[in-house]
């Protein structure tokens, strides 16, 4: 039998089993390396290495996972002893053999630990990774010196540049883990491999020792890569460049003086405002799933859903449910709508299968749940509806009132509209109890963000369903409340008014555009315009016109572009000029043109802008406005903004989000720009009054996300 040691900490307990000391981490959910587990681990290590009874050591994770990473409740807090890299080192220098068994997560530091140990063992099931760029951050226990030396420069770049997890055949093939088994008693597969260990005489072997970067030219060449390939990729981002320094060291230096390069960039990266965003965002994309419906309410049941309308929305959103593996039953107005939104849907999977990531069978399965019809009665038994049509008040009122007429009680019914007031399409319906806003965004089945939008009348267990089903199509849901735009749009309405006054004041959109990339967006503005279709905008520009404050300043150039029939990529021209095919767009000077034209008719003078000018007033109209959100409770709390605006609208993400940036440059700073923007337009400008309130109380837009 084995006997149990009495350690401080319960989250690690160890038990000797012959002559291997199983040492298990029992820190629920996923065995996050804390102040205890580190300190139970040092001990249990310390302990076996001076008890002559122990001729090896075994770590294993209880539960579903060996060591899911760090312990984010500490993030933020002093570091308590031991500190990671000093129970790698200790596990490292043991004299006896120490063996990792890997089952579940072994990701960060989880891996890093598994890293020190002299042996690795993986079962079947094994999540693997060093996912700590994503939070902005390196492998500072370790990771950038010992992985490159077991599986060489290339695949450990690889590995840290993109935080992506492998499986354990793929860590297998790699190097990382030494034997591969399927799932089974793992504490009991770990032992038998650490006997066999002991039968083979197998020495203690350290893998600072290990030979994988002896190739210094292939070594070298994957580092010049690295570094080419990230600076087009990861443009802006603090923390890969400082991977790839840190792998550097682990090939031109000696392992303890590695150590000591990759610990100073690890701090560099720790004090970096990347750092900061990313990890808010990491906290945000948790909090923003705790939407008070979720968890006051039972969501219903959902097995088969309804699609109403099968263009290029409407086929997204049944992909995307396709792939979730619900049926799908699609409505449209006739046979050959139907047969368009049938190829919409299947030119996606034969987009997959001619990239070698879907076989012609897996895409028949997938068809074969998909069904067609041009009567809403084939909708009388699905759970939910998603209606996906024009963006017109009165047809999705006819729609609304088509499904009322069809579908099962209990049925939920939803909007993927953009802009429209969901209370006005509840009202076609005798259930307003039943409908909801679900707005995708384009293209559906690949941008994760899904605002929920919860209209007064809406069941609670409704907007539970909404979030489950979010979860099902591995969407990022955020609650928004009901208004012109809902959260993103309004949003992109004002913020997008303050490009068109710089550019109506003197600065072209080609330069807008290229400081907003600088700022770390994908693309600017006016590009985004192109990309979307003017025609969209011009659309809502005119349907906005009669309750428009005839005190607005409105800017005319975007409808002089669309009057010439200008609606971007679609057409080939919009702000850019498209050669035929090319998405890649040029500057015009007839658009140009257009803006001068429109400057003098105005009575504009223009002048010049700094890029910097640009930035303070694009972000503080973006800024402004988001805070009336929150203020008038459209959204829940800030980091609901800061997630619409990270997965929907390209905000950087290492920037935090839009109210996250405002707190890191400071709120005071904020308030005096728009304070000075004010002298020119007062009601375009005007501060929000929780912002006004927060430079007040001297607190931060994070102070509300606490308060929840």
């Amino acid at each position: 039998m084995p006997s149990e040691s009495s350690l401080p900490s319960a989250a690690v307990t160890s038990a000797l089993h012959g002559n291997i000391m199983l040492v298990t981490i029992d820190n629920p959910p996923v065995n996050a390396l804390g102040v205890a587990v580190r300190q139970g681990i040092l001990e249990a290590v310390e302990r076996a290495d001076a008890d002559p009874a122990v001729a090896a050591i075994l770590l294993h994770g209880a539960g579903k996972n060996f060591i899911g990473g760090a312990d984010i409740r500490e993030f933020g807090k002093p570091p308590q002893p031991p500190a990671l890299p000093d129970l790698c080192n200790r596990i490292e220098a043991c004299s006896k053999p120490v063996t990792a068994l890997i089952h579940g997560a072994a990701l960060g530091g989880g891996l890093e630990i598994a890293l020190s140990a002299h042996y690795r063992l993986a079962l079947s099931d094994a999540k693997i990774g060093l996912p700590e760029v994503l939070l902005g951050l390196l492998p500072g226990a370790g990771g950038t010196q010992r992985t490159p030396r077991l599986i060489g420069a290339a695949a450990a770049l690889d590995l840290m540049l993109s935080g992506r997890h492998v499986s354990a055949q793929e860590a297998h093939k790699l190097g990382l883990v030494d034997h591969l088994q399927e799932v089974s008693d793992g504490p009991q597969a770990g032992l038998d491999y650490a006997r066999q260990l002991l039968a083979d005489a197998a020495p203690v072997r350290r893998t600072r020792d290990a030979q994988a970067l002896s190739d210094i030219a292939a070594t070298q060449t994957a580092l010049n890569e690295a570094r080419e390939q990230t600076k087009k990729k990861a443009r802006g981002l603090f923390s890969p460049l400082k991977i790839i320094d840190a792998v550097e060291a682990a090939a031109t230096l000696p392992f303890d003086q590695g150590l000591q390069t990759e610990r100073t960039l690890f701090l560099a990266c720790l004090e970096s405002p990347q750092r900061a965003g990313l990890i808010h965002a990491f906290f945000a994309d948790r909090e923003v799933l705790k939407a008070p419906e979720t968890r006051n309410a039972k969501p219903r049941p959902v097995t088969s859903v309804g699609v109403v309308g099968g263009g290029t929305m409407g086929a997204g959103i049944a992909v995307a449910l396709l792939d979730a593996g619900l049926p799908v039953t699609m409505i449209e107005r006739d046979e050959i709508a139907l047969a368009r939104g049938r190829g919409h849907i299947e030119k996606v999977y034969d987009g997959l299968i001619g990239k070698g990531r879907l076989s012609a069978d897996a895409k028949a399965a997938i068809m074969a749940r998909w069904q067609g019809s041009t009567d809403y009665a084939a909708l009388g038994q699905v759970d939910l509806v998603i209606e996906a049509v024009f963006e017109d008040l009165g047809v999705k009122q006819a729609v609304f009132s088509e499904l009322d007429r069809y579908c099962k009680p209990g049925a939920i019914l939803a909007t993927n509209t953009s802009y429209l007031d969901i209370e006005a399409i509840a009202s076609s319906t005798s259930r307003p109890a039943d409908v909801i806003g679900l707005h995708f965004f384009s293209p559906a089945n690949i941008m994760k963000l899904l605002e929920i939008v919860v209209p007064q009348r809406v069941s609670a267990d409704v907007v539970a369903t909404a979030f489950a089903l979010a979860k099902a199509l591995r969407k990022v849901p955020v609650r928004a409340g009901v208004c012109d735009g809902f959260i993103g749009n309004r949003l992109l309405a004002i913020y997008r008014q303050a490009a068109d006054f710089l550019m109506e004041d003197g600065a072209s959109p080609y330069q807008i555009d290229q400081a907003v990339r600088n700022f770390g967006y994908p693309m600017g503005p006016f590009e985004m315009s192109d990309l979307a279709g003017g025609d969209i905008g011009w659309a809502a520009r005119k349907r906005r016109a009669p309750t428009r404050d005839p005190r607005a300043r409105y800017v005319q150039i975007a409808d002089r572009l669309c009057e010439q029939g200008w609606f971007g990529q679609k057409t080939g021209r919009g702000y850019y000029r498209y050669a035929e095919g090319s998405r890649n767009g040029q500057p015009d000077p007839e658009v140009l043109a257009i803006i001068d034209s429109e400057r003098q008719r105005a009575g504009i003078t223009p002048r010049q802008f700094s890029d910097e000018e640009i930035i303070r007033r694009y972000l503080a109209a973006m800024i402004n406005e988001a805070a009336n959100v929150v203020h008038e409770g459209i959204a829940l709390r800030p980091l609901d903004v800061d997630v619409t605006l990270l997965y929907g609208y390209g905000f950087p993400r290492y920037r935090g989000g839009p109210l996250k940036y405002a707190d890191q440059i400071g709120l005071p700073q904020v308030l005096a720009d728009l304070r000075r923007f004010a002298e020119e337009d007062p009601l375009f400008w005007k501060p929000s009054p929780l912002l006004v309130e927060l430079v007040e109380r001297g607190a931060s837009f994070d102070s509300l996300n606490q308060a929840e």
